[in-house]
């Protein structure tokens, strides 16, 4: 492996890691990891193999769901993941807040859409009609702040931390 993609993987490594200490609820780094992996591996199985594996085992030391009521979760990543290949080109300060505003706002749109998950489920707390669509995004709404907030931290953690290495250490960086 060559010295750039070992300081990608020691950034987004050092990013999950912080998913064990204390937060608040959904102000995560999952999507900023998403989304740096995307900008910034240029092989397609590492791009998304890094944030999913990082994801699956911070998820591991969590004890979160079963694997079939966090799909919505991750593919909502998956979808991340493909957001971050439009700052490969360009990774202005600008598009980097757009795509991680963007981020929050699908992974609200898609965990709290009720009608993907499966009746009785954990994370099936509301009806499955429009009434309890509603509900399931209103009771979201201080999660998404969290969320919006988390998403901007740590993207600008991550890109910023880049950023700094590459300018201060060069040869870390070089593909």
């Amino acid at each position: 492996m060559n010295k750039k993609i070992i300081t990608i993987c020691i950034l987004i490594t050092l990013a999950a890691l912080s998913r064990l200490l204390p937060h608040l609820p959904n102000f995560s780094p999952i999507a900023a990891i998403a989304l740096f992996g995307g900008a910034f591996f240029a092989n397609r199985i590492m791009t998304f193999a890094v944030p999913f594996v990082a994801l699956i085992i911070s998820d591991m030391f969590l004890d979160r769901y079963p694997m079939a009521e966090m799909l919505p979760v991750y593919g909502s990543f998956f979808i991340v993941v493909l957001l971050g290949f439009n700052l490969q080109k360009n990774k202005s300060i600008l598009r980097i807040a757009g795509m991680s505003i963007l981020s929050s706002v699908l992974f609200y749109l898609i965990t709290n859409l009720v009608f993907i998950y499966p009746e009785g489920s954990i994370n099936m707390m509301y009806p499955h009609n429009f009434t309890g669509m509603i509900e399931s995004y209103t009771m979201a709404i201080p999660f998404f702040q969290n969320t919006l907030l988390g998403d901007l931290f740590y993207s600008s953690l991550l890109f910023g931390a880049y950023y700094l290495i590459s300018i201060n250490i060069p040869k870390l960086v070089k593909e």
